[in-house]
């Protein structure tokens, strides 16, 4: 059974991530023309640099070889996935961090169906070091991947069903743990 608030909470929270990255894309395509300038420095450390990955993360060349098509199709079965888990999610922290994913593969979703490849823009840079070149829904999914990453290493009252079963089948007849 859905936890309501949760899943309308979290759809509401996608779709924030989703405009404003939409949003963001479409300032740096129109209003800044950053395809036209190719890179604008804003700071030592950050500039805006125009990047169309086609590739899935990180610039990974896996759609050499899926193509724009394989790509839209895969990601849009991982945003039903998530929609799925994130409504049969019935706590908090888990449903913040498929908003974050959902809400950010969507961004990207529509940029391959629009542009065929993501726009990616921001760099950060610090003195010979480049940083991968990202966007407003790239860092959603990182920080949602992030959370839950470390909530589930956390642990805390998440066991499996049959947790007790395996305890008690570890001990030995004295009850010791073996």
């Amino acid at each position: 059974m859905a936890q309501g608030p949760l899943f309308r909470n979290g759809l509401m929270l996608s779709a924030i991530i989703l405009v404003a990255d939409q949003l963001s894309k479409w300032w740096i395509l129109e209003g800044l023309k950053l395809p036209e300038k190719g890179s604008v420095p804003l700071l030592p450390f950050l500039s805006f640099s125009m990047v169309w990955n086609k590739g899935i993360s990180m610039g990974i060349p896996l759609g050499e070889s899926l193509g724009k098509w394989g790509i839209i199709v895969l990601t849009a079965a991982i945003s039903l996935w998530l929609v799925k888990w994130l409504w049969n999610s019935v706590r908090r922290v888990e449903a913040l961090s498929l908003s974050l994913i959902l809400g950010g593969a969507i961004g990207n979703l529509i940029d391959r169906f629009i542009h065929g490849a993501v726009v990616d823009f921001v760099h950060l840079h610090a003195m010979d070091y480049n940083f991968y070149v990202f966007n407003v829904a790239d860092s959603a999914i990182t920080v949602g991947v992030a959370i839950l990453i470390i909530d589930g290493l956390r642990g805390e009252g998440k066991s499996p069903k049959n947790a007790q079963k395996v305890a008690e089948s570890s001990r030995d007849p004295e009850g010791e743990s073996s």
